[in-house]
């Protein structure tokens, strides 16, 4: 199940999840944000027992946006032992957002 956190909630997420954090950040305004959120909640159904799908809305949470350079969206970021060990920039359908997710845990 996908979560939508926090700057605060994904600060917490990304130091103390045991699994890899895939972080889709987005806005309600985006095109591209809304076809992919089908997207990620499937792989996130498909894939969930191996990492954790939580959303930020760069809108409402500046401060993370901020933090990780969100200059364009949607943008996927993988968190792994507290650092951004992969990014995704932009819509794919869910079988390839499946395959960057898998190839980056």
């Amino acid at each position: 199940m996908v979560q939508h956190v926090t700057s605060q909630q994904l600060e917490q997420l990304i130091t103390a999840s045991p699994v890899p954090v895939v972080c889709d950040f987005w806005a309600s305004w985006c095109g591209p944000c809304r076809m992919l959120a089908p997207a990620f909640e499937a792989v996130a159904q498909k894939i969930g027992d191996r990492a954790r799908f939580v959303k930020v809305n760069v809108d409402e949470e500046e401060a993370a946006a901020i933090k990780y350079g969100i200059s364009s969206i949607p943008n996927v970021l993988i968190f792994k032992d507290g650092q951004v060990a992969a990014n995704h920039l932009g819509f794919v359908p869910a079988e390839a957002l499946q395959a960057f997710v898998e190839n980056n845990l």
